[in-house]
Order: C-alpha cells, then sequence, then structure tokens
C-alpha cells in the first residue's frame, strides 16, 4: 500500500461533511473524552485494568458485547481474582474465542500485579510518552496490537496523538485520498505512516 496525495475536491466535500457532523455532535464528543479522562484521573487500578480487559475481548467481536462482558467480569470479581474457567464461562456466547482470550486475560493480570495487587495505574505512568507506553503495550500484552494499544490509550484519557486504525477509519482515509487501498494487515511500520498521515491531516 502507498499514501496518495489527496485529491482535493474529494478533500474538501467530505472536510464539509465531517465539519457538519462535527458540529451536530461537538458537544457529545468532548463529554465523552471528558469520561476517559476521568477514568485515569479518577479511577481505581480494577477500573483501569476493566478497560484493557475490554481491548483484550474486542478483535473480531462486538464491543458492546465485550465491554457486557468485561463488566460482568469485574461486578462478580472474577477479572482480578478468577481462574481461566471461570473467566472463560463468563465470556462463553459473548465474545470469539473465549478461552483463548481468558488466557490472555489472566497473562496480562500477571503482567500488571505484584503479589496480587494490581499496579496497572503505576505501570503505565511509567513511560515517557503514550508512543513509548503504546510500544510497551503491543509488545508485552499478548492479544493487543498497535490498534488495540492505542484503543486502550484512548479509553484511559492518553488518546490526543494517537490513532485507532479501524476498518472504519480506514474506509474514511481511503474516501479521502489519504490512503491508496484498505490493507489486508498492517505492520508496525504501515501503522505508524498512515497514523502520521492522518495527524497532519
Amino acid at each position: 500500500m502507498t499514501i496518495v496525495k489527496n485529491n482535493p475536491e474529494v478533500k474538501k466535500e467530505f472536510i464539509q461533511v465531517f465539519r457538519r457532523i462535527y458540529s451536530e455532535i461537538k458537544d457529545k464528543i468532548e463529554s465523552r473524552l471528558d469520561e476517559f479522562k476521568q477514568i485515569w484521573e479518577k479511577g481505581s487500578e480494577e477500573e483501569i485494568f476493566t478497560e484493557l480487559a475490554f481491548c483484550i475481548l474486542t478483535p473480531q467481536s462486538k464491543a458492546v458485547s465485550c465491554w457486557s462482558a468485561a463488566k460482568s467480569l469485574a461486578e462478580k470479581n472474577i477479572l482480578i481474582k478468577g481462574n481461566k474457567h471461570k473467566i472463560s464461562k463468563v465470556l462463553l456466547g459473548r465474545v470469539r474465542f473465549h478461552n483463548q482470550k481468558a488466557e490472555r486475560i489472566i497473562e496480562a493480570r500477571k503482567l500488571f500485579s505484584i503479589r496480587d495487587n494490581m499496579i496497572i495505574k503505576s505501570k503505565m505512568s511509567q513511560f515517557k510518552d503514550v508512543f513509548a507506553a503504546r510500544d510497551w503495550i503491543a509488545e508485552n500484552v499478548k492479544g493487543l496490537g498497535y490498534k488495540e494499544a492505542s484503543h486502550f490509550l484512548r479509553n484511559i484519557g492518553s488518546g490526543e496523538n494517537i490513532v485507532i486504525l479501524d476498518r472504519h477509519i480506514l474506509k474514511n482515509l481511503k474516501l479521502l485520498g489519504i490512503i491508496e487501498k484498505i490493507p489486508g494487515s498492517i505492520s508496525k511500520k504501515m501503522y505508524f505512516k498512515i497514523e502520521d498521515e492522518m495527524r497532519k491531516f
């Protein structure tokens, strides 16, 4: 895939559409972004980890079902204390690959715990910036690539300078001529290149 120059006419047309839609829902967007920041500033260790678990669940599954499952795990005190069998049982029928994702939640829990105490907030605070945090997450949390790592960071209030390149975003980037075609898969290098072009746009 190559990055192509924007078609001025197409770009102008879609910018007008985006501006109109944005003006209509600006207050909702800003309110939601503020909610994300509040999760980080006032949320507990478990609430932050629930957001991470949600992002582990989302690949190839519906977001609404994944959030319902993540909340159920937290409310039943299974997310932090439950074993693979208990987690998998809650995920069954809600998300795809429930056994694999149950295992990944447990692996992530070990990564962010010391002697059964959750330390995800302090762990995430040690990085110099959101890019370093994202690199570490993508490299160390099984099941999370750059898209899901960006999703998690956005959900805890650190999404200003990073992009969640899901199929909806990619579709619109193609319509705008920012990318030539929607790739079947995205390497780290390609992710950064598309992200940089979107940031410029």
